[in-house]
């Protein structure tokens, strides 16, 4: 089968002659649009290695296409369960029911009891741990590619691209603004189209913007209005936080929740960390060869590989996507429409939540985003790409390995104090801008970082908490195991949405240090507007959930016997 036959569409060859004849008419309209669409892009881009990325994705269609067709053809012609097919038709004969047991529509799981103990350790647990640990790498790319801009805008300058301060500002500031709308929109497409799907298409769309920033740095000339574009589909990888731990919540009891979900999101936040430590040494070689294209020339006579910071990602791209698609599983009971999830919208928790997780990881990411840019502002004579990358792997970290602390001693406990804690950190910070301690400043934001990540653990913590008692009170008509479902749907929609939420820390931090600077020539505006929000944040904490009281006090005190939707715990739930 010819390549131009399968760019054309067509599903099998015929020897029909009208079928010949538009066969032929499509190769040759093929033949003459390739060429001036390799033309366009070349002109658009200025490089000619960007037509590889149209063939690649021409082919990859066209394959794509190819391969439906033909197992939609076969499961018409079988009339069998479309899920008991192999994923490939061409291994169907690798499977032989004499020596094998019969295919079984695993993909999907159409019982799902996590909360029994006997399921939970005979089968559960060994599914949603092969779940989890497909979706952290993944969402460790998304995260890379999601914050790829703080590190790429401290370098535009130094290969030929004159920008203001405000502008590179705001290409490190808009990835965080798509990315926090992509994801209000993601929190509710795990329960519509099912963890497994959606994991693999959120991670595949990674590859836009990896390849459109690999191809748009090599050029000086490309337009500044392309990079604001490239940085708003960075937010792709924004977007997939909110699924991946809307899906994650669905896979693990209310005993492990707690820790599967710091451990996603925990190594998913590393991401941050290792691109802004691995991007700067690989941008100093070309380990494309000609496919990356040539080097770029430094104002000090050096050169760089900046291309290197989109392509590098590319392979582990597609290696997760294809990892996502083969190995992790859809719950059946987990489906839910939008009309269905968007009961949250009505709960005032909802809110609340949002306040006090934008005071936690909408900081994380702020701080990872804004950090680099404002640290070489402020300390121009410092190579500040060698160590700013500490602050993100150190929140990320935090947030991995303290979960047990919430489940030890109450999430609403451990957020007040995290909140506390964080306004001393700002003080801190800008004690050490006034001295011009670069040490003292590093260690300062690390601080903030480490803290940041101990209370994304800890308000993640409180949500199922909290609708485990809500939803009895609300909706009293549900029997106990319907009230536990409902619970369950709630916190997971809570949870994506109250990160959607936060994320806008992504655009509103770096662009306040931006405007800040713009404005006085400093970035202290910024930072005590962020000393305000953290002690309304300490307040509300307190006021609501923590005090003599408040809806957490007596459950995290251990004074109140469990909910009637509470199971039993169960064996090793400290783990």
């Amino acid at each position: 089968m010819s390549p131009f036959f399968i760019l054309s569409g067509g599903n099998q060859p015929s020897s029909n002659p009208v079928h010949l004849a538009k066969g032929r008419r499509s190769r040759d309209y093929v033949m003459f649009v390739l060429p001036i669409v390799f033309g366009a892009v070349s002109d658009l881009t200025g490089i000619w290695t960007s037509c590889f990325m149209v063939l690649f994705a021409l082919v990859g269609v066209a394959l794509a296409w190819m391969h439906i067709a033909i197992r939609q053809m076969e499961q018409k012609a079988s009339g069998i369960d479309a899920r008991s097919l192999p994923q490939f038709p061409e291994m169907a004969g690798l499977h032989d029911e004499t020596r094998h047991a019969a295919a079984q529509p695993s993909k999907v799981l159409a019982e799902w009891k996590p909360e029994d103990p006997d399921f939970w350790e005979t089968t559960g647990e060994r599914i949603a741990r092969r779940n989890l640990y497909i979706s952290i790498p993944a969402l460790l790319l998304a995260f890379a590619v999601w914050m790829v801009w703080s590190v790429v805008v401290a370098k535009l300058p130094q290969v030929g691209f004159a920008y203001t301060t405000d502008q590179l500002f705001w290409l490190a500031a808009l990835p965080g603004l798509s990315g926090a709308t992509f994801r209000i929109f993601y929190s509710f497409m795990v329960p519509i189209f099912g963890g497994r799907l959606w994991t693999t298409l959120s991670t595949a769309s990674l590859l836009i913007p990896a390849f459109g920033i690999g191809y748009a740095v090599q050029n000086p000339q490309t337009p500044y209005i392309i990079f604001l574009v490239l940085a708003l589909l960075c937010g792709f990888g924004g977007g997939n936080f909110a699924s991946s731990m809307s899906n994650i919540s669905f896979f693990f009891p209310k005993a492990r929740k707690g820790n599967a979900m710091a451990l996603n999101a925990g190594l998913g936040n590393l991401g941050v960390s290792v691109m802004q430590f691995a991007v700067p040494l690989i941008i100093t070689a070309g380990v494309f060869g000609a496919l990356g294209g040539a080097a770029q020339q430094t104002a000090e006579g050096g050169q760089l590989w900046l291309q290197n910071a989109g392509f590098v990602w590319v392979p582990f791209i597609i290696a997760s996507s294809l990892l996502a698609w083969f190995g992790m599983n859809d719950i059946a009971d987990a489906k839910a429409s939008f009309a269905e999830q968007a009961v949250i919208f009505q709960r005032k928790h909802n809110w609340l939540m949002c306040w006090l997780y934008t005071g936690t990881f909408g900081s994380f990411i702020g701080f990872s985003a804004g950090l680099p840019l404002l640290a070489k502002q402020q300390f121009p004579q410092v190579d500040v790409l060698q160590f700013v990358f500490l602050g993100p792997l150190v929140g990320a970290l935090s947030r991995a390995g303290t979960g047990w602390v919430s489940d030890k001693w109450g999430g609403a406990r451990v957020t007040f104090w995290v909140f506390v804690l964080m306004m001393l950190g700002v003080f801190g910070v800008m004690y050490f801008i006034q001295a011009a301690s670069w040490w003292g400043f590093l260690s300062m934001f690390i601080f903030m970082f480490f803290m940041t990540g101990v209370g994304n653990a800890s308000t993640f913590q409180m949500i199922p908490n909290i609708m485990r008692q809500e939803v009895p009170r609300l909706m009293p008509e549900l029997t106990p195991d319907a009230a536990l479902k409902q619970a369950e749907k709630e916190s997971a929609a809570i949870v994506g949405f109250t990160s959607a939420i936060a994320a806008y820390g992504a655009f509103f931090i770096p662009k306040s240090f931006g405007s800040a600077i713009a404005a006085t020539g400093s970035p202290m505006a910024a930072l005590w507007g962020f000393f305000i929000f953290y002690a309304s944040c300490a307040a509300l904490t307190w006021f609501i959930y923590t005090r003599r009281g408040g809806l957490l006090h007596d459950i995290e005190r251990g004074r109140t016997p469990a909910p009637a939707v509470q199971p039993a715990p169960l064996k090793g739930a400290a783990a």
